[in-house]
């Protein structure tokens, strides 16, 4: 699922180059979607790249490239929003529904079960996702005390953290991380990422572990951090 914004900038985007054969300039855009700089528009044209919707194609000007859409998008008329928005703690608008965890038996016998609660490109607060549609069973080293859950992660952006498309993280939910550790980060209390974060100075980095993925820097006010990965499972 996409944000508002990203949905309605990727939708824009999109009948544009079907009208005109080029994408909109970061002018128009802005316009188009009442943000007040640039620097917003930048910002979601990198989520949807991240997400894998949109690419940007090097050494030409305005050159976007629209990859996929998501399937509700597509009957969309263009300039239309969906009311009652409610951003959540998934991305990359897929089809396929969130693995099925199926530990070993012993594992389910002595595990600690904890909430599937959807998926992460690597939103709003962690307290107000709504898709716990299954449990996760996880060993009983793998968490510690307090609130944990568990989230699939879309996308390469932390791989060369050993985080790949696919995996399950185990997250525990805080408010508070220390310097370089991966957080779900939650950006301008819209959009949630598996990230490392990075303070500097007066500013906070959001780092990806992939080199084809910039760092992205925000106002200490624009991140909330809402988990702290603490597990991993993958599947084979």
């Amino acid at each position: 699922m996409l944000t508002a914004k990203q949905k309605e900038l990727l939708l824009l985007i999109h009948h544009r180059v079907q009208e005109t054969g080029v994408p909109p300039s970061f002018e128009e855009m802005k316009e188009a979607l009442d943000l007040k700089s640039k620097s917003g528009i930048h910002r979601l044209i990198t989520a949807l790249e991240e997400r894998g919707f949109l690419r940007r194609l090097p050494h030409r000007a305005r050159a976007l490239e629209i990859v996929k859409l998501p399937d509700a998008l597509q009957d969309d008329p263009p300039g239309t929003q969906r009311a009652a928005f409610r951003p959540q703690v998934i991305e990359g608008g897929l089809d396929r529904p969130a693995p099925s965890v199926a530990p070993p038996a012993a594992t389910l016998a002595s595990g600690t079960s904890i909430p599937m609660m959807g998926r992460i490109a690597a939103g709003v607060p962690i307290s107000a996702i709504q898709d716990h549609s299954q449990d996760v069973m996880c060993p009983p080293d793998l968490i510690g005390s307090g609130e944990h859950f568990a989230l699939e992660v879309v996308g390469d952006s932390m791989i060369d953290a050993g985080i790949h498309d696919g995996d399950v993280v185990i997250i525990k939910r805080t408010d508070t991380a220390s310097n370089g550790e991966i957080v779900v980060a939650l950006v301008e209390k819209e959009e949630a990422t598996l990230k490392r974060l990075r303070k500097q100075g007066g500013t906070v980095a959001l780092e990806a572990a992939n080199p084809n993925y910039e760092t992205r820097h925000f106002g200490p006010d624009q991140v909330e951090v809402q988990g702290r990965l603490v597990g991993l499972i993958r599947r084979y």
